[in-house]
This record gives structure tokens, sequence and C-alpha cells, in this order.
């Protein structure tokens, strides 16, 4: 996600004479006749699928009966022509009066990822039963109600983009025309749009929730929403919020982007045990690797070349001391490093790896000798669950019939355009996408809109420092800052598989809705 370089294709043409020997036409092969013939048969025209069934959990003490649909809806063009069948879930409790009750539009991110990683973690009336800390590798897997589901606050559609889960691009269509920064949040606009008006639900209080990469899919969606469809939303949620490429992301020898992973450093280390000293304390001790960072750390890497010896000697030292990885790495570094290198070298000589989605994690080093990580022990230790859990529930308790597979992990980021065109300008390109121009024209324009944003301490995908940095950059007036909240859990990027984080995550998510939904 960090660098995508264009790759030009080159065509040769090349011609054939012969002589002519006839003027009589030479007969068509029977197998390009049969060909011709299948081009002239139109193909059959492709068909949206739903399921729906009717359900009951217990939240609170309360039974909430809901019905789930899931499939796709068929989206077009301006044209009218097929583009794609955009796969979802939908949860609506019954009873309700749709032009009062919220509805909450959720996704991952990836880019490439599928809303399973949330429907099956924390959003859905059913969760995956996730073991914290352990390889979730072994069947059995379950499937138990969720107590945390917000369901008794507001309606829930979980929505895979296109090129994930049973979402595909058909027709004339190819998938590549949705992967890229600014064609997939047309696109998802585009199915809220729809689902709006498929579902009656315009009066509805909206919500929309996008979880890393659906960061950048939120910022970008919420200012679509508004100027292309006059769709204004209650609030929107960034989990673990990937906002900025540039500030967002080490190892680009910016020194924003290499400043913001240095307190997650820091806080790896401090879970892992391997500083000396170690502090007694996560909370006390971040506060004062921020310091650092702002009052040490920053000026060098901005003076470059033109930091003095001591300056240099002062950060390496302290870069020692609240990271754990020896000060003769970060000089070869050059005081620099992505988080691949930091959780190779963090914990090497004890033959162990660290988690990037969540740095409480470490597994096995088969090579100690390499630089960048070639696993996360994070994501081989849950996504087996998640897969196994969603693709059961769906089929034996929702009843869909697919025999299609359902896409987890596409990685669809590595073919994706990441550059984007901001409202401030003019229609021209950023290369890499910034959609803090975005959210703060959205906010400026629907003063009314709320912002809840949660982020973990041990999340070094969408290091806490870079959610902060991003908040902090908004371009908006001290009121409108009122409208922004801010949450951090002692967790990691799904801050919603560590036990002492769920209730809070689901908490803080319903009292945000609570006070936005009116």
């Amino acid at each position: 996600m960090k660098n995508h370089g264009v790759i030009a294709a080159l065509a040769a043409l090349i011609w054939f004479t012969a002589p002519v020997v006839s003027n009589a036409a030479e007969p068509t092969p029977p197998a390009e006749q049969e060909k011709k013939a299948e081009d002239k048969q139109e193909k059959p025209k492709p068909e949206p699928k739903l399921w729906t069934s009717r359900h009951q959990i217990r939240i609170g003490g309360k039974a909430i009966d809901y019905e789930a649909t899931t499939g796709t809806l068929l989206m077009k063009d301006e044209k009218d022509e097929p583009i794609a069948l955009f796969g979802f879930t939908a949860y609506v409790r019954q009873g309700q009066d749709a032009r009062t009750r919220p509805i909450v539009f959720a996704y991952n991110g990836g880019p490439g990822s599928a809303s399973a990683w949330l429907h099956m973690g924390i959003l859905g009336p059913r969760r995956a039963v996730l073991e914290d800390l352990s390889s979730n590798t072994r069947g059995p897997f379950k499937v138990v109600d969720n107590e945390f589901s917000f369901l008794d606050r507001a309606d829930l559609v979980l929505i895979d983009p296109v090129g994930t889960g049973f979402s595909r691009a058909v027709g004339k269509a190819e998938g590549k025309q949705f992967w890229g920064v600014d064609n997939d949040i047309k696109s998802v606009s585009d199915f809220i749009v729809r689902y709006l008006g498929e579902y009656r639900r315009w009066a509805s209080p909206k919500f929309v929730l996008g979880e890393s990469y659906g960061g950048i899919r939120t910022g970008g969606v919420t200012y679509d929403l508004l100027t292309r469809h006059n769709v204004a939303l209650n609030g929107i949620i960034l989990v673990s919020p990937y906002l900025d490429f540039v500030s967002g992301t080490a190892g680009l020898n910016t020194d924003a982007g290499d400043a913001n992973f240095l307190s997650t450093y820091a806080s790896t280390a401090w879970y892992h045990k391997v500083l000396n000293p170690q502090p007694p304390e996560l909370q006390p001790f971040l506060r004062e690797v921020e310091q650092w960072i702002e009052a040490v750390y920053l000026p060098v890497l901005y003076k470059g070349a033109r930091a003095t010896a001591e300056e240099r000697q002062r950060a390496l030292e302290g870069l020692a001391r609240y990271t754990g990885v020896s000060a003769a790495y970060w000089d070869a570094a050059n005081l620099r490093m992505d988080e691949n290198h930091f959780l190779q070298e963090l914990m090497r000589a004890q033959g162990k790896t660290i988690g990037r989605i969540d740095s409480r994690f470490a597994g096995g080093m088969p090579s100690r000798i390499s630089e960048a990580t070639a696993f996360d022990p994070y994501a081989s230790a849950v996504a087996p669950a998640v897969v196994a859990t969603y693709n059961a529930y769906v089929r034996d308790e929702l009843n869909v019939v697919s025999d299609q597979k359902y896409e987890l992990s596409a990685g669809l980021y590595k073919d994706w355009d990441v550059s984007h065109v901001q409202p401030d300008t003019n229609g021209q390109k950023v290369p890499y996408a910034n959609v803090l121009p975005d959210i703060s024209y959205a906010m400026t324009m629907n003063p009314k809109m709320k912002v809840l944003v949660q982020s973990g301490y041990f999340d070094l995908a969408c290091p806490y420092g870079t959610v902060k940095h991003a908040i902090d950059h908004l371009n908006i007036t001290p009121e409108l800052r009122r409208n922004v909240h801010i949450e951090f859990y002692e967790a990691g990027h799904m801050m919603y598989v560590h036990p002492g984080s769920m209730a809070r995550f689901s908490e803080h998510i319903k009292t945000f809705i609570d006070q936005n939904a009116k």
C-alpha cells in the first residue's frame, strides 16, 4: 500500500503478406463459425440474489427481533448498463419506524478486505469466539450471540466493496474500474444511495462506520454523499482509521510519517517488556514519549544533515531507551524505520517476530536474518476462525446458497490507484490520497455531523500517533472541533477482539448513536 509503480506495456503489430492465389472467398473454419455464433448470442443478464431470514437476540436482557437480508444489489452506470453485483448483509429490527430508526453502513478496509472482520468480530448479532493472544486455528470454531451488538440502537448494513466478499463486476465492467481511491468512493456512495431507495430508508438518521483503509473511504464517501447526492450524515465512526497516505505511513522518508509511528514502537516494546529500565505503567510512559518526540526527535528529523553530532546522539539515545531497538541499529537506519523492520528487529534475539495488526501478538521467526516480516502473527492467529465462522454462519443460519468464494482479503491494494481528487484541488489529482480536506469540507458544510474516532495503542497498521496527527490537522473551526471525539484502547487495530476493550468499544458506539440520532 506504500509504493505503486506505473507499468507501461508495449504492443508490437506484425503484418504478414502472402501472394494472392485465388479471388474466391475462403470458407470459414467450423471452430470460427461456432465462436461467431456464440458472440451473437446475448449473455445472460446478471441477476441479484437475496436471502432473507428472521431471528431473535437478547441484548441487555431485552429480546430483539430482527430480519437478516444477505445478497447483492445490481448496480448500473449512467447509461443504465449493469456494472456490479454489490454484496451486503443487512440487519433490521422489526416493529420499528424506519423514519426515526438509525441505520449504520459499515465496512472494513484493505483496500481489498471484506466486511467479515467487523461482521464476525463485533458488529453482527452473531460473532465468532476468538481467544485473545492465541492461535485460533483449530476447529471446531464457534459462533455465539453477540451481546455487544448495537441492534438495540440501530439497524446495520455491512458492505463488501467490488472485488471483496461476494461482490463482483458484471456486464462489460471490469474489477479494475472500481479499484482506486476515487472509484471506490463513488461506487460505495452509489450503493448507499441505492440501498436507501430500495429499502425506503431516506428519512432515517444515517451513520457510516469504516475501519482501517475504511477511513480513507469514509472521508471520501462523507463528502461525496453530501455533494453528489445531497445525503447528509448524522455521524461517522472511524475505527483505527487510515486517513492520509503520507503522514500515516512510515518509511517514505517524511518527518511526520516516521515520527507518528514512534509512540506505538514504544508501547509495543513496553508490552513485551524489552525496555531497560521497564516503566511500570503504560500511560505515563507514553506521555513522556510523546513529549520527547516533539521536543527532540522531530527537530532532528527536520534538520537532517544540519543536526549537530550532539543532537543526533541525543536522539539515538532516546530511540534506544524508548523503543528497545539498539542505538546502533537506529544509527544504521539513519534515525528512520518502518514498522516491518521494527517488528522484525525488536525481539530478533529471542527468535520472535511481532504482529503488525496487533503488536501484542508474537510468533516464531523462521528467518533470523530477514529485515522484513514475512507474516503477521495476529492475522495468522485470527483469520482462519473468521473465515470458517463467516462461511458456516451465512450458509447455515442466513441460508445463503452460493458456490462463489467469499473473498476475505483480495489483495486489491497491489493494483490500487492511490491518487485522489481533493475538494480543494480544482479537479487535479493528488498522487497520494489525503481525505482530511474531504472531512473538513463535509463538517463545514454539515456542521451538525459528529465524528467518533477509535484507536488502539498496539496498532502498527494505523498507529494512534498517525490518527492523532490527522485529527489535529483537520482544517475546521474550534467550534467544529467539538464535534470530534477520540477514544483509545489498550489493544490493537481490531481492538474489539481484546476482551477488555469489547464492551467499551460497543458502549462508545451506542452512546455516539444515541446522542446524534435525533
